[in-house]
């Protein structure tokens, strides 16, 4: 009797550890994603990146999507059709920033992204995907983040075009582009312009793919506004900093509006 009432013990308390298991997942798959929404203007480009590169883009040219000086490559999912310089509002994830979040307790030492952190952002915005299909999109972000880090990759979920504008609001924003042509560009050095700055961005932490933090000089253009319009440089420190947070005094030449392009220091403290 004792015998069959310690295995009926046995038994049940399985069957809950079991139970508990198997409804946890189903909790989590349940949880809603907060999903990042980006709108700019589409940049469409044919590129020659091999197999990895090409898996983001389902089959179609490489897209990304220019909010003010911020570039997102776009990872899609199904196939698309954007015309290159109309604006779209995109929703989905920001990859490398659901990566930090993850984090990793080597802080990066042994390499960025993880592969287990990559499959965890597709999972997050891509649910139900059979493992090879998981596999092989968390690889091709993998590789993507690692040779750009810097570069956000935005794993879509939804796609919006923007509305076509008028005839006279259009012909407003070509008279716009315009002026903006005519605006003399001159070159400042970095000492000098320095001078002018009224705001910028303190020293920040590292990001995990270059943990040990340092100086980076960032080729920049000012607008007639005193804030940063262009990134002139590819280094990847320098596309990491949030340039929104720099201003200036709006610079001038010979009395009326110019643009200065110039060079800003930026500092990044070690990760400890």
């Amino acid at each position: 009797m004792n015998r069959n009432a310690r295995i009926f013990g046995f038994l049940v308390l399985a069957l809950a550890f079991w139970t508990g298991c198997s409804s946890q997942p189903a909790a989590d798959a349940k949880k809603a994603v907060a999903l990042d929404k980006i709108q700019g203007k589409a940049q469409v480009l044919i590129e020659q990146g091999g197999a990895m590169d090409a898996a983001l883009n389902a089959g179609g040219s490489s897209v990304y999507i220019w909010e003010g000086t911020r570039r997102y490559r776009l990872f899609l999912k199904a196939p698309y059709e954007f015309t290159h310089g109309d604006e779209y509002v995109v929703e989905g994830l920001n990859a490398q920033k659901v990566i930090d979040e993850i984090g990793d307790p080597d802080q990066g030492k042994n390499g960025y992204p993880l592969l287990s952190s990559c499959e965890q952002v597709v999972r997050k915005v891509w649910g139900g995907l059979a493992m090879d299909v998981l596999d092989l999109h968390a690889q091709a972000l993998r590789t993507r983040v690692n040779r750009y880090p810097a570069r956000a990759v935005f794993l879509v979920t939804k796609i919006q075009p923007l509305k076509a504008e008028g005839t006279a609001s259009a012909a407003k924003k070509d008279d716009a582009a315009a002026k903006d042509k005519s605006i003399p560009e001159i070159t400042v050095p970095a000492d000098k312009q320095k001078a002018q700055l009224i705001e910028s961005a303190p020293a920040q932490p590292a990001p995990l793919w270059e943990p040990g933090g340092g100086k980076v000089s960032c080729q920049v253009l000012i607008g007639t506004d005193g804030k940063i319009a262009e990134l002139q440089t590819g280094k990847q420190l320098c596309e990491y900093v949030d340039w929104s947070r720099y201003k200036y005094q709006p610079p001038l030449k010979a009395g009326k509006p110019a643009k200065v392009s110039t060079e800003v220091e930026v500092t990044f403290e070690a990760r400890k």
